[in-house]
């Protein structure tokens, strides 16, 4: 297949080098200073210094050129850059299918990113999310991983994660759209959560307990919003939250680990130097949570960690005070 990637930060670039193993693949990026220096280098040097191009992998600043005539469209953008690059495709009449590596909610609207674009291409059908525990670094590194494909359209998830499918890069196909946006948008949350208990201190106990404890809220959530239950056991469920919550890879898990060591949210965003979408998707989620009546009171104490000077102790010390309750639905409730 012919491929463009759009979005030349560390996934789009990881998921350029994955897929040009057996497909035409162009990486495009907004950035054209960027774009010239990683033409003539061949790394990425501000996301993924370490990993020199394969040969074969074609690079383009002009986001006509990179899409001309192609069989598929990858968008990898974080989700603050989805709207704005599908309404350049859909300025350059773009209709080929197209699939999107963006977590999280959009600001603002609260939108996952499959309502997204079904605002901005409503009669588009082929269309689906990649999604899973996948670190850039790795996957550029030819490590192996597994993700999943998901998309109302099964056919159209079976046969692309069929052809996009490697030893390397494991693809499974999934029905449950919604299950898989969420899962994704919110392990983030739970990442963050996380670092700040190993912060400081907590140890391996309240790390299982936050995990075991935040796979609950994301499949209330989930499931409140019409997704499976069942995706969460899968790869873009309880597997990419375990990788976000204990990876040292994990941009939210650092920030969890800095804000316990009482940095401001501002010095943290500025010395990662990337993105860490479970900044903003956390105040997204509250929001929606708070309109569908779902607990989410992990994703509520982030929240007052992120956006109300809340300390991490008194954060601790809420959760930790909150009455017993049953693990799962009390009998006859």
């Amino acid at each position: 297949m012919k491929i463009a990637v759009l979005g030349a930060g560390a996934w789009g670039t990881a998921l350029a080098f994955a897929f040009c193993r057996q497909h035409h693949v162009t990486l495009w990026g907004r950035n054209a200073e960027q774009m010239i220096d990683m033409q003539a280098t061949r790394l990425n040097r501000r996301y993924l210094p370490e990993c020199p191009f394969p040969a074969d992998l074609h690079l383009s600043a002009d986001l006509s050129e990179a899409v001309l005539g192609v069989d598929l469209v990858l968008v990898v953008t974080p989700i603050a850059g989805l709207r704005p690059t599908l309404r350049e495709l859909a300025r350059l009449k773009v209709d080929a299918p197209l699939l999107w590596a963006c977590k999280g909610f959009e600001a603002g609207s609260s939108l996952l990113p499959h309502q997204v674009v079904a605002e901005e291409f409503p009669h588009l059908k082929s269309v689906g999310v990649l999604s899973g525990p996948s670190f850039a670094r790795e996957v550029a590194q030819g490590l192996p991983a597994a993700v999943t494909l998901a998309s109302e359209n099964y056919a159209f998830a079976r046969d692309y994660a069929r052809e996009l499918h490697s030893p390397l890069l494991r693809i499974y196909a999934n029905d449950d759209l919604v299950g898989v946006e969420v899962g994704g948008a919110v392990k983030n949350v739970m990442a963050i959560a996380t670092g700040v208990a190993d912060g400081l201190g907590f140890g391996m106990n309240a790390r299982a307990a936050l995990i075991t404890r935040g796979l609950a809220e994301i499949t209330r959530l989930a499931v409140a919003l019409g997704g499976s239950q069942q995706s969460m056991m899968g790869l873009s469920g309880v597997g990419d939250l375990l990788l976000t919550c204990t990876g040292a890879l994990s941009r939210n898990r650092q920030v969890g680990l800095k804000l316990a060591e009482g940095k401001s949210l501002d010095t943290i965003l500025a010395e990662l130097g990337h993105v860490a979408e479970g900044v903003p998707t956390a105040r997204e989620v509250l929001k929606m949570a708070e309109r569908l009546q779902v607990d989410m009171p992990i994703t509520a104490a982030v929240c007052e960690l992120l956006y109300h000077q809340a300390t991490p102790q008194q954060v601790v010390e809420r959760l930790l005070g909150r009455a017993p309750k049953p693990e799962f639905h009390a009998p006859g409730a």
